[in-house]
């Protein structure tokens, strides 16, 4: 399959035979990992990073993975480069991306909640670098989508469940009280991609906590396409009813951002902590169908979930964390480079 040149910015945006012969690929690079197979694949090339938020997992497994493809991923803060924001004069993102399409062979962005004055400007911004840059750009977390998580959360289901056996299988993604704010990009592109690999989901928060409506929209519709349910609940307790696979992750208010465009996260924390019931617990867990409890880290441990279930038999946090590098590589791979 050929996909040179593909920008990725959600998982949604590809077709399901696409991103399945993405996960083929990581799988193969997983099983291949030490071997010469795949490690001159991106033989002198280089991929820009461009990072307006601090990462762990996401700069380690992106350098990682371009190093074992023969490549290379240069770190980049644009906080230290000339580039035109609302507030000052710079190099605009026109210029900025057929510049750098002129260097590298791809782009990664990552721009969160702290970094936009409005949610859906990471999106708009990726969107921006698409549209003039002469290379595929990559989503490295953004605002609304977060698609590199998504597939590395559909390649530890695979792993853990089968392959073809997520159809049908219920995916709960459950709001966790926490002292961190977080935004909407891991929990909208699990349910966007899951659902797109005929799972059910249950979406399961405090009252007001609701994500983008277009978004859900989409995943009502992705399930429909499957003949699969989705459902939605305020219960912190009966919602991990009959559940196959656990993501309980914190998620921001929809009014986290005030009136002067900033985000008060000392405000959005201390509103999240007043819900110290919406916490994955063992109790709650016995109530699923022996499920898997997954999350795309950091964890806010003893808010979202207790250390034992995070560290439990049925956690697959660190494989799917490692699935992170394989699905990147093979994103990578597929899209960069250049010859056939």
């Amino acid at each position: 399959m050929n996909l040179a040149g593909k920008h990725l910015l959600c998982t949604q945006d590809w077709s399901l035979a696409e991103l399945e012969a993405v996960l083929e690929l990581a799988e193969d690079m997983k099983r291949e990992r030490w071997s010469d197979k795949y490690a001159r694949v991106l033989n002198r090339k280089t991929f820009f990073m461009f990072f307006y938020n601090p990462s762990v997992r996401t700069r380690q497994s992106f350098e990682c993975a371009a190093t074992e493809l023969g490549g290379h991923a240069q770190f980049l803060e644009p906080k230290s480069m000339r580039l035109k924001t609302k507030k000052s004069a710079g190099e605009t993102i026109e210029d900025a991306a057929q510049v750098m399409s002129r260097y590298a062979c791809g782009i990664g962005i990552r721009i969160l909640e702290d970094q936009v004055s409005a949610y859906g400007e990471g999106q708009e911004l990726c969107e921006q670098y698409a549209r003039y840059a002469q290379v595929p750009v990559i989503s490295m977390a953004h605002d609304k989508f977060h698609p590199c998580q998504g597939l590395a959360d559909i390649q530890g289901l695979w792993q853990h469940l089968g392959r073809d056996q997520l159809k049908g299988k219920r995916l709960l993604q459950v709001w966790g009280h926490g002292s961190l704010a977080r935004s909407w990009c891991s929990v909208q592109e699990s349910m966007l991609i899951c659902s797109r690999f005929g799972m059910d989901v249950t979406m399961a928060h405090p009252e007001g906590y609701d994500l983008d409506p277009a978004v859900i929209e989409q995943v009502k519709k992705n399930c429909a396409d499957n003949g699969q349910e989705f459902t939605v609940s305020h219960d912190p307790v009966s919602c991990y009813d009959d559940a196959d696979v656990v993501y309980a992750r914190n998620w921001m208010h929809p009014t986290a951002y005030g009136a002067d465009g900033k985000l008060n996260k000392a405000a959005e924390i201390e509103r999240a902590l007043q819900y110290p019931e919406w916490i994955c617990t063992e109790d709650k867990m016995r109530r699923t169908r022996d499920a898997l409890f997954t999350h795309p880290m950091p964890v806010d441990r003893g808010h979202e979930v207790e250390d034992a279930v995070a560290s439990g038999l049925r956690s697959i946090i660190y494989d799917v964390a490692e699935n992170r590098l394989h699905v990147q590589k093979a994103i990578m791979a597929m899209t960069m480079r250049l010859e056939e």
